[in-house]
């Protein structure tokens, strides 16, 4: 039987409602609108629709957004200044720099510049810090939706297995630290693994749950995974294909067609994971909003 498709634009579109209820409660309670500044550096493409898109969702949440656009070419020290101004900025109650930053900037100076009170991306070594101390301030956005999508659907991560194979600092990390909490839509056993892990489909095979998060296209294939797994694909990848008229098709860590139908659940990409990310990027902005009037 094929899996269920977990519909991570239908999840977001609730998650995206919900918060604008809370913007309009706080602005009729208190007058504070909130703000979210994003910094966007260069011309990459996926990059400029995903902000662009990130700006729309906060506008229809009753969020306040301006992007800062910044050339290819700006140096390091300007985009620390910015900033650093927009740390002081009152009106702003979140910033997110977008990633990937050109090759003169160093990512992790300018991200560690942010005010961790207004980080709400949530990478900042402060909230990674505790997050893992079991205290998050803010849940790193790609995370969040995971678990978001993982309990609206009826996929409790509790007492179950969860493999989580990536282990970066947005994603594969940070996921694993949440699912680990003891706390509500958590408290699982986890294990992580890479692309660097011997008999890596020994692992994988063990996951009730097992969230894809290499970053390689389709490197899940149906062997790897269990009879009746629940998968969360975060990959999002780019792959040549000259039948389509664009010269490219999107595709995520796994196999879809083939792991579909062994598992009992899966996300799709695109349409999964992505949607999420932004919700959960506004949803952690009111929060921010609402902590800046003792909320």
């Amino acid at each position: 039987m094929a899996a269920e498709i977990i519909n991570g634009n239908e999840i977001a579109k609730q998650v995206r409602g919900e918060v604008a209820e809370g913007v309009a409660a706080l602005k009729a309670s208190t007058g504070v609108e909130p703000g979210l500044a994003v910094v966007l550096v260069g011309e990459d493409a996926a990059s400029a629709v995903y902000v662009r898109n990130k700006g729309r969702a906060a506008e229809e949440a009753g969020i306040y957004s301006e992007t800062y656009r910044l050339p290819q070419e700006t140096e390091q020290d300007e985009i620390v200044e910015l900033v650093r101004q927009l740390n002081a900025d009152d009106r702003f109650h979140g910033i997110l720099v977008q990633l990937p930053l050109p090759p003169q900037v160093d990512e992790e100076t300018v991200l560690y510049t942010i005010d961790p009170a207004k980080d709400v991306d949530g990478l900042h070594p402060f909230n990674l810090g505790r997050l893992a101390a079991g205290n998050p301030t803010f849940v790193p956005c790609t995370p969040a939706g995971v678990q978001e999508m993982l309990v609206r659907t009826g996929h409790d991560p509790a007492g179950k297995h969860v493999v989580v194979c990536g282990r970066s600092n947005i994603v594969g990390k940070p996921v694993s630290l949440l699912l680990l909490q003891k706390a509500a839509g958590a408290n699982a056993t986890v294990t992580v693994c890479h692309t660097g892990t011997r008999d890596l489909g020994e692992i994988t095979r063990q996951g009730d749950i097992l969230i894809a998060a290499a970053g390689r296209p389709e490197f899940i294939t149906a062997d790897m995974v269990k009879e009746g797994v629940v998968v969360v694909d975060v990959g999002i990848n780019r792959v040549d294909d000259a039948t389509r008229e664009r010269g490219y098709r999107l595709t995520g860590d796994v196999d879809f067609g083939p792991v579909s139908e062994v598992a009992a659940a899966i996300t799709p990409v695109p349409g999964g994971v992505g949607p999420m990310t932004i919700a959960m990027l506004l949803k952690n902005t009111l929060q921010s909003a609402r902590r800046s009037v003792g909320g």
